[in-house]
């Protein structure tokens, strides 16, 4: 069985197609080893805390008559998320002590589900109270989540255990709402786009139905009326991105995928309106969204603060979510630029190298305070952040009437099937750290048809060669480039992407930015740790804007990464004393020179506590 995140493979208004998870081996240095840590301590770790707190045990309790319920809000949706994890990293490369914890707790899963088809832990034994409170409870949320974990397994190992279960809660929720029935959204959105993957999975339209009503009926004032649940206006009146940002994406998400089979113009245009807010004026240059605290929610346009940035590392998966949706309905390069900007970035950082801690909040600068921890209360971020690690496979590749398309670059062999040709594609690179990408092309029989091969909206300058010769369509940053031939075994294309180290500055707007700037590399968002500058403070540190920059790979450095260094200078902060407001007279800085060292923002806090920064002074004023 074909195992895919997100099966577009039949949906009318997709422009591409997925690969399987199992169809791509990775061989890099930077993505295998992060998912061999994943299969190998992450998953193993975070089921342990599950156990540790009783999640898992509230569907043994429930199963057994056992009232007494270990809930903090979302519990089984903790649970439902690792698990999803799991199938994904079983169908990428099956394990057998991996398997057999999976059939375990879906057993557990499934013994707690109620006669009706009911299933939310909290409400096992308190019928009436279930589907009252759909504000603050989370019982669709759970069992979109129940959905996306029971699809997950069922195409992994081809067991009906879950899935099974899983159409008997869409059911028995589909008996309770849709038009003529009860009224009603979730909360939290996250059901819409489960159903509609169910009825991806099988073929049911009451489903995709169900889906579209949810959203439909957003905007009505049913969860209270609030911009926080997005519930102020209905969704296709939408112009601005706004509420809860985990909330928000999800909600893009479903409606994404609605679109995806309906092709509902309205839909799509309200989703272009909101990307383009997000991206032009409310996320992060890591990719990370949700700048404020209160309510885990967007701001206001350019409100984008560094150290009380929240950047929820759920908001910064759900928002590669969103995006990989949004490239299967137009096949065009920015969404994928994105994708892959908060994958490196915002994703990334909440989960430490060795994949025991975790961050919830990822600031963008700190004075050493903030760690990753074991585990949370409520703890969403830790089995979010390994499902997305589990699916990243299944990003590289997808295919169209046209051909192959290539998203992402890393080492690997990718055996994809396109029109009854089995096409074997190698690539060879050391990507993100170098832009130099070779991909050998084998199909099984000589074939025509296109390799679309992205040039990244990050790289200004690119060349691209088939079999050593140079093309002569000019590659356009931002864009996939076609390359269409007859192909045949051996042929080779190879992708020179320019990857110089870039100040980058941000809109004058966004105030606490101003005479600031970020480095980036590639697709990497580099910050400054004070443990590989000692003698000056990284708060303090002034980088000039003519600076020379060089990188260097630095293989015994945090798992291996390219830092970035060079020379400025660093103020000293300790002459203001106690002070807090001088006369502008009276302001006079001595200024030393210094030589400094970045690292990628998603290693920091890997090390010893220390300030840490990414936005540091420039004189951008010439």
């Amino acid at each position: 069985m074909k195992c895919t995140i997100v099966d577009t493979s039949s949906s009318p208004y997709a422009k591409l197609k997925p690969v399987p998870l199992s169809a791509v081996k990775l061989k890099d240095v930077f993505w295998a080893p992060r998912i061999k840590t994943l299969r190998e301590v992450t998953l193993l770790v975070e089921y342990e805390h599950l156990e540790k707190t009783g999640r898992i045990e509230n569907f043994r309790r429930v199963a057994r008559g056992d009232k007494n319920i270990e809930w903090r809000i979302a519990d089984d949706s903790d649970v439902y998320k690792w698990f999803e994890a799991l199938a994904y990293t079983l169908a990428y490369e099956y394990d057998e002590k991996l398997g057999e914890i999976a059939d375990s707790v879906a057993k557990d899963i499934v013994s707690a589900q109620d006669k009706d088809g009911y299933l939310f832990t909290y409400y096992a034994f308190n019928k009436e109270a279930r589907w009252r409170d759909l504000t603050r409870m989370h019982e669709l949320y759970c069992a979109g989540h129940f959905f996306q974990a029971a699809i997950a397994y069922y195409r992994a190992t081809g067991s009906r255990l879950m899935l099974d279960a899983a159409v008997r809660l869409a059911d028995h929720i589909a008996s309770i709402f849709g038009p003529g029935k009860r009224e009603g959204v979730p909360g939290h959105p996250e059901i819409e786009m489960a159903l509609v993957e169910l009825y991806r999975t099988t073929g049911s339209k009451k489903y995709l139905d169900l889906a579209k009503f949810f959203i439909d009926e957003r905007g009505k004032g049913l969860v209270g009326g609030s911009v926080y649940l997005i519930d102020h206006k209905p969704f296709r009146e939408l112009d601005e991105i706004v509420g809860h940002a985990v909330r928000s994406l999800y909600l893009n998400c479903g409606a994404t995928d609605v679109y995806l089979e309906t092709g509902e113009t309205s839909l799509f245009e309200t989703l272009l309106r909101l990307w383009y807010n997000m991206v032009e004026k409310r996320m992060y240059v890591t990719g990370g969204v949700g700048s404020r605290h209160e309510g885990e929610a967007f701001g206001e346009d350019y409100e984008l603060p560094d150290t009380r940035a929240y950047c929820e590392t759920c908001a910064a998966v759900a928002n590669i979510m969103w995006n990989w949706r949004m490239l299967m309905a137009t096949a065009e390069a920015k969404y994928t630029d994105i994708l892959e900007l908060a994958l490196y970035n915002a994703a990334l950082a909440g989960i430490s190298l060795d994949g025991r801690y975790f961050f919830y909040v990822n600031p963008l600068a700190d004075r050493g305070k903030h760690r990753r921890e074991e585990w949370f209360g409520c703890a969403c971020c830790p089995p979010n952040i390994a499902r997305l690690l589990a699916t990243v496979p299944g990003y590289f590749y997808s295919t169209s009437d046209k051909g192959v398309w290539v998203h992402l670059y890393a080492e690997n062999t990718a055996n994809i099937e396109l029109e009854n040709t089995s096409i074997t594609i190698n690539q060879y690179t050391k990507y993100p750290w170098e832009g130099e990408v070779e991909l050998e092309v084998e199909p099984s029989k000589e074939k025509e048809f296109s390799i679309f091969v992205r040039i990244p909206g990050w790289c200004s300058e690119a060349e691209v060669f088939l079999n050593g010769k140079p093309l002569e369509t000019k590659p356009v940053p931002g864009t996939y480039l076609e390359v269409h031939k007859t192909w045949r075994r051996g042929d080779r294309l190879k992708l020179y992407l320019d990857m110089p180290v870039v100040l980058v500055a941000s809109h004058p707007w966004v105030l606490n930015h101003a005479c600031r700037v970020a480095i980036k590399r590639g697709p990497i968002v580099y910050c400054f740790e004070q443990v590989d500058n000692r003698g000056f403070d990284v708060w303090d540190l002034i980088v000039p804007r003519d600076a020379k920059l060089e990188a260097f790979y630095t293989p015994e450095l945090l798992g291996g990464v390219v830092v970035v260094k060079g020379r400025g200078y660093a103020t000293d902060s300790s002459e203001w004393g106690n002070e807090l407001y001088k006369g502008i007279s009276e302001v006079k800085y001595s200024l030393k020179e210094v030589e400094f060292t970045a690292i990628p923002y998603y290693a920091w806090a890997n090390r010893e506590p220390g300030p840490m920064i990414v936005w540091v002074k420039c004189p951008l004023i010439s």
